[in-house]
């Protein structure tokens, strides 16, 4: 997966050691209440678009960046669905704790298409024919099924199952 040449020279100074980063997610729905996921190009997972903001972006364009980078497919956003941090450790062993943003979306163009690298695979699944996914994943679906759900946080003290051990990629 291509690292941002920020991240390259924060890895340069820090090594494999823990690094706070700011992510966002899109859920994205369509009309049918399908889900649109991505099949990871570093795991073979599938998953829901996601990504890192790039300094001085804002957390909502970072969203429309990725979906559309990862999946080829443009959205609109509809609400957030929620915020929480995330521990990951890739295969490398970099560890990072993302500060994640997700989002409620709808397509409104583009074609589903995987980029080769980040994503294998693109794809449409009714909410009851998944693929696996992840603790991670099926809380950011899960927060987002209602249209006018409130954001979802962890309440203070909450250690939400989803949230706690590191995924390993």
């Amino acid at each position: 997966m291509p690292l941002s040449p920020y991240i390259a020279r924060m890895r340069k100074l820090i090594g494999h050691d823990l690094l706070l980063l700011p992510g966002v997610t899109a859920v994205v729905r369509d009309d049918a209440g399908r889900l649109l996921l991505a099949r990871r190009g570093d795991n073979g997972r599938w998953s829901l678009p996601a990504g890192v903001v790039d300094p001085g972006e804002q957390p909502a364009d970072a969203v429309l960046r990725e979906v559309f980078e990862e999946t080829g497919v443009r959205v609109e956003i509809e609400r957030v669905g929620g915020v929480a941090t995330h521990p990951v450790v890739y295969p490398n062993g970099d560890a990072c704790e993302y500060l994640n943003v997700w989002f409620r979306c709808r397509p409104v163009g583009g074609t589903p298409t995987a980029d080769g690298e980040e994503s294998l695979e693109v794809g449409w699944f009714h909410p009851d024919d998944l693929p696996e996914l992840d603790d991670w994943s099926r809380l950011r679906i899960d927060t987002t099924i209602g249209e006018d759900a409130p954001t979802w946080h962890a309440r203070p003290g909450e250690r939400h199952p989803a949230l706690g051990q590191p995924d390993a990629l």
